[in-house]
């Protein structure tokens, strides 16, 4: 199995870039993570190391067929569904976190190929199953009863089918349903219908993920969509990612610690990597939350699991509290991506 051991000098320069300091600490976190699952190597060989990309593309259709990606496959429901049997909704939503959507989320953050047969089937049984009369995305008995849509499950939802590069006209119904609920102060709150005034940052994370897959992989109403997403994120950008606006106090202490998989939920590393996937600019408001990221680092050069959701899952990925692959591969881009653009 190829590790590109031979491009430890290419190894040494992006992690020095990375905000780590290169030398024998730098070169044992790196062997780490290449030691990792394929999920976890394709994307260190191309975020991190960039090696050949003809090395990143034979790592990452290794995900399908070994380690966590090739698991949650082996769990998928004669009928296409994870979980199938064990919901009123047919397994679309839940259980959590072992329904249909949560394992299309896992596999999306896996890398699993987009053109891989057994995602497409899911896609399709996601968007039958879910779209809403109000142009949105939802699952069960009041979604039926309604046809109403959830924010945040529409934001997931197109997230995967974007991603996966499902080809149908309602991915475009369902983009615009989410720019016209975005809200005044650029945010998207899942709670808007029942009166709430002021954007979340849980459903805010879930949409901008969502608009920069359809903006990648669809390609439509690209203008708007971009517009959409630099007020979203300037939403965060006032909150510095974690703080009232008001008060300048910190919204939630689990906002700073953090998680993966984070399912529906908020951290800053989420929405930090959201920033660096995206290429945004290097805006100061930022920098108190690079700073945590720093600060979270430990002395071996790795990020510990720092917090978990709890629920039904497949199989652990990593242990609370252990050294997380998850953690340090996205720490490090993040810390790379910061360091070129401030």
């Amino acid at each position: 199995m190829e590790r590109a051991q031979s491009s430890f000098s290419q190894v040494r320069k992006s992690m020095s870039a990375s905000g780590v300091t290169s030398g024998p600490r730098a070169d044992r976190v790196m062997r780490w993570l290449l030691d990792g699952d394929p999920a976890i190597r394709w994307q260190v060989l191309r975020d991190l190391v960039q090696t050949a990309e003809r090395t990143v593309d034979r790592e990452r259709r290794r995900v399908a067929h070994d380690g966590w990606g090739a698991r949650l496959l082996a769990k998928q429901d004669p009928e296409g569904t994870w979980a199938g049997g064990q919901a009123s909704d047919g397994g679309l939503y839940s259980p959590k976190w072992i329904s249909t959507t949560y394992t299309m989320l896992m596999l999306r953050d896996f890398g699993l190929l987009p053109r891989t047969r057994q995602a497409r089937r899911a896609c399709k049984l996601l968007l039958d199953g879910g779209l809403q009369q109000d142009g949105g995305i939802n699952y069960g008995l009041w979604a039926k009863w309604t046809g109403r849509s959830e924010t945040c499950v529409t934001g997931m939802a197109l997230s995967v089918l974007s991603y996966f590069e499902y080809e149908d006209s309602r991915l475009d119904t369902i983009a615009n349903h989410l720019l016209e609920q975005q809200m005044p102060d650029g945010g998207w709150n899942c709670q808007r219908s029942n009166g709430a005034t002021h954007a979340s940052v849980h459903t805010t994370i879930n949409v901008l993920e969502a608009l920069r897959f359809y903006e990648l992989h669809c390609g439509r109403e690209v203008r708007e969509v971009r517009a959409a997403q630099r007020r979203g994120r300037e939403f965060l950008l006032v909150h510095r990612l974690f703080r009232s606006h008001r008060t300048g106090q910190i919204i939630k202490p689990v906002f700073t610690r953090f998680s993966f998989p984070p399912r529906w939920h908020y951290d800053i590393l989420r929405a930090l990597d959201y920033f660096q996937a995206v290429n945004a600019p290097g805006d100061p408001r930022l920098a108190e939350a690079i700073d945590i990221v720093h600060s979270s680092q430990q002395k071996d050069g790795r990020w510990s699991l720092e917090h978990a959701y709890k629920g039904r899952t497949y199989f652990e990925l990593e242990r609370l509290g252990a050294p997380s692959r998850w953690n340090t591969l996205r720490a490090l881009r993040v810390l790379r991506w910061w360091d070129r653009v401030a």
